[in-house]
């Protein structure tokens, strides 16, 4: 379990880049069940994207630690008009299916209550069917929204065409 979730710095880069990219690619993420290795090759992040990301006083990354301090999950949030945006909400492939990612989920709707946001939207690959259903057991639905998966080969090279599903959450 999370004993902190902090908000990262730029000094959590290189073990954010690392986190990410073994939660979602290659031989370490098939040890996990949020691998993408079979859609998509290649990265899925890099130490730029990341730094492009925390630029925006708008956004933030959480970071979930043990008691340690061991870096075991992370969510990328940003600042919307009427809205919270997650994403890539990452867990150790070692450490899923054992409450992490329900806990940063938490985390991040707590952040969007204290930011007055009354709804929280995220983006899922269409064909990831066992993530779309883990996302409507925490009472997201799909509405209806598709948006072109991303191009930059930063974010990987597609095995197939790919789109992405926008879904939702009210936190009233």
């Amino acid at each position: 379990m999370l004993h902190t979730i902090i908000p990262a710095t730029a000094a959590d880069i290189p073990a954010l880049v690392a986190l990410v990219n073994s939660a979602y690619r290659g031989p370490e993420s098939e040890k996990g069940w949020t691998t993408e290795a079979h859609l998509l090759g290649g990265q899925r992040t890099d130490a730029a994207a990341l730094r492009d990301l925390l630029a925006p006083e708008n956004a933030t990354i959480l970071l979930g630690r043990d008691a340690e301090g061991a870096l075991l999950g992370s969510v990328y949030l940003q600042r919307l008009p009427a809205a919270l945006y997650l994403g890539m909400l990452s867990v150790a492939p070692a450490w899923q299916a054992h409450g992490i990612g329900k806990q940063l989920l938490r985390a991040a709707e707590d952040y969007a209550r204290r930011h007055q946001l009354p709804t929280m939207r995220i983006t899922v690959i269409s064909v990831r069917h066992e993530l779309l259903a883990w996302y409507e057991r925490h009472g997201y639905h799909r509405t209806g929204a598709v948006e072109p998966f991303p191009t930059d080969p930063r974010f990987g090279l597609a095995r197939q065409p790919l789109e992405l599903l926008v879904l939702e959450k009210p936190l009233a």
